[in-house]
């Protein structure tokens, strides 16, 4: 199999519908609505990334900081086509965000996981082991929460960490 030509960069807001679609078809994620997905690729492009192959976006990681906590960056949603899963696509989306000089002041990765979403909780141990810090989690949404049916959310902690400026 030849090498797969994959570039990670911020969004645009013309990759919205693209990763509107990306998410729907995980099967796995919660849908947003479409402004969501717009609002995060204008309004939130220093905290999210898209990866391209073939002019199509192939990975989408949104996320924010957390807006009383400047140094810790909140992981919303995590998600690569299925046809490029097992490339450590993920990660590097996810590093992209960290390595940006406007987020150099990161400290702290939160992030929430299903129990049952065992890809995701390897996707950001091999995070932890790449920062070199350590990961903790604790109980944080219940089932009980959600209006519909919806399994409970674990929230991981990751870090401290810090980052070298280049």
């Amino acid at each position: 199999m030849s090498k797969i030509d994959i570039s990670i960069r911020y969004p645009r807001k013309n990759d919205a519908s693209e990763i509107y679609n990306l998410v729907k078809n995980s099967k796995v994620l919660d849908l947003n609505s479409e402004y969501l997905y717009l609002l995060q690729s204008t309004h939130f492009i220093d905290t999210c990334s898209v990866a391209i192959c073939d002019e199509e976006v192939v990975g989408f990681v949104s996320g924010y900081k957390l807006p009383n906590n400047q140094n810790t960056l909140f992981i919303w949603q995590v998600a690569v086509d299925e046809k490029f899963r097992g490339n450590n696509l993920a990660k590097r989306l996810l590093m992209n965000i960290i390595k940006r000089k406007e987020n150099l002041d990161l400290q702290y990765i939160n992030t929430t996981v299903s129990p049952s979403n065992n890809s995701s909780i390897r996707v950001f141990e091999k995070l932890t082991r790449e920062l070199k810090t350590k990961i903790i989690s604790k109980s944080f949404f219940e089932k009980e929460d959600f209006i519909n049916s919806h399994e409970e959310e674990t929230l991981y902690e990751i870090g401290p960490f810090k980052l070298k400026e280049k």
